[in-house]
């Protein structure tokens, strides 16, 4: 009798879980990174995001999904600390006087073309 070349699930050896990756589907990604399926797809098929393709479907390992969620990870930036009176407090400044008032006109609005010259010559 012909043994199969993986064997069944079903059937237990002894290094079965370490010789396997698990392998997740977008959809169980999306629910732990709390996204869509089709965020991951999306990225995954641009190549943003580490994944193994198999056949046409994409799968996710462990380590993938450790990845993603590494490269997407935001840290606060550090407050700059400043030293405590190192330099004496600058005087303030006085307000320099307002620019003398400029002259100005007042606006009047254009005529309508049509009013100005008729292209056929006659009024309307």
């Amino acid at each position: 009798m012909r043994q199969p070349a993986i064997p069944p699930v079903s059937t237990s050896t002894p290094r079965a879980d370490s010789a396997f990756p698990r392998l997740y589907v977008p959809e169980e990604v999306a629910a732990v990174l709390g996204c869509s399926a089709w965020w991951v797809k999306d990225r995954a098929r641009r190549r943003l995001i580490p994944f193994t393709r198999v056949g046409r479907a994409y799968r996710f390992t462990g380590g993938h999904l450790a990845e993603i969620i590494r490269m997407h990870e935001a840290r606060p930036a550090f407050p700059q600390q400043y030293p405590a009176a190192a330099h004496a407090p600058k005087p303030p400044t006085t307000q320099p006087s307002p620019p003398a008032a400029v002259p100005t006109t007042r606006l009047r609005a254009r005529s309508p073309r049509r009013a100005r010259e008729s292209q056929f010559g006659t009024a309307a």
